[in-house]
């Protein structure tokens, strides 16, 4: 069924779609009993799908990647389509507007999406009026934190933390985002001096807090293997809870749509099924190089139960969606889930995966 809807919405402006159907989750909380409805077709519950991973219990592996969700509005209408958790967000300090539009495009022979958004969202401040209100039980919400564009990188470290500051009593975890290819200058705070100057800053915020919030970066699929070593110690000596792995790629390599309309659709990130090996190489790369010991979350590419599969048996912890869910519908959660169930082989956390 959703693979007629899709034609039909595939007709229209990406951007709009999206923002349609941001508003159609949010009208279901109206509709008596509908939220019930969607959750008995939609949800798939199991203890071979409950994970502990950064000290959070995860009633399920898969979640919603960050860009979904931008400003909290829908999490608990995604918890209401069987994920396990949503990532916020990306969430700036003040609001902005983002890109020029059109920023969002289709490729639809690469099952694939380009966007140049450039962190368009409210501001922290919308964020955590909307996450005041009540979410559902064993739904983890995690905050994908960036700075405003027109924020120089010598003072990214004082912006991330004071909307983290802001946004701290109200998610389980932030995940700190230096990876987007759309916002001038920001994947240079991947680089060592940079890197090490912003997490030591949130780092030492975090310590004078009643609560713990664990605390992941979100890299580049563009990365070299050094780079990523270099990244890797970074963590281990700050102490970072995990890593994120992948953001969207700059590349365009092996790709079958024409290059004429790969032109047309202009710079941005690339994500979907071109990033699927890439993103596996990396988070393969990164468990085997901390022999399993650092969190992964893997997202990139995962357009197929097999993919999300790859990506735990790789060495992830968990599983995030975003083009994925766009072509497969709001059943691919569920199908994710119940391949997962049907695994029994455990990792040396003791997770089924």
């Amino acid at each position: 069924m959703y693979k007629l809807l899709r034609v039909i919405l595939f007709m229209f402006n990406p951007e709009r779609i999206h923002n349609l159907t941001v508003s159609l989750l949010k009208i279901t909380k109206y509709i008596p009993f509908f939220n019930v409805l969607l959750r008995l077709i939609y949800v798939v519950k199991s203890p071979k799908l409950e994970r502990k991973v950064i000290g959070l219990n995860f009633k399920n592996p898969v979640g919603i990647a960050a860009g979904f969700d931008k400003n909290a509005e829908i999490y608990n209408e995604l918890s209401d389509l069987g994920v396990g958790f949503v990532e916020i967000g990306t969430v700036t300090r003040n609001a902005q507007k983002g890109n020029d539009k059109p920023r969002l495009f289709r490729l639809l022979r690469d099952k694939a999406i380009i966007n140049r958004m450039g962190f368009n969202n409210n501001g922290v401040d919308n964020a955590v009026e909307n996450l005041r209100k009540k979410r559902r039980r064993n739904l983890i919400i995690g905050g994908n934190i960036g700075k405003n564009t027109d924020i120089h990188n010598e003072n990214a470290p004082i912006e991330y933390e004071k909307t983290i500051s802001k946004l701290y009593n109200y998610v389980d975890y932030f995940v700190i985002n230096i990876s987007c290819p759309n916002v001038s200058d920001l994947q240079n705070l991947q680089t060592g001096e940079c890197l090490t100057k912003l997490l030591t800053q949130l780092t030492e915020f975090r310590r004078y807090r009643d609560i713990y919030k664990p605390m992941l970066i979100k890299i580049s699929p563009d990365l070299s293997f050094e780079q990523i070593d270099e990244i890797l110690d970074i963590i281990r000596t700050i102490g970072m809870d995990g890593v994120v792995a992948t953001n969207t790629t700059t590349s365009r390599e092996n790709i079958k749509t024409s290059k004429k309309e790969v032109q047309r659709a202009g710079n941005g990130g690339l994500s979907g099924e071109p990033l699927t090996k890439r993103s596996l190489e990396i988070i393969s790369y990164i468990s085997k190089k901390t022999d399993g010991d650092l969190p992964i979350i893997g997202v990139g590419g995962i357009m197929t139960e097999d993919d999300a599969i790859n990506m735990l048996e790789a060495g992830a912890r968990l599983v995030q969606i975003y083009t994925g869910f766009i072509y497969n519908g709001p059943n691919f959660v569920k199908r994710i889930n119940k391949r997962i169930s049907k695994q029994t082989q455990t990792n040396k956390h003791g997770e089924i995966i």
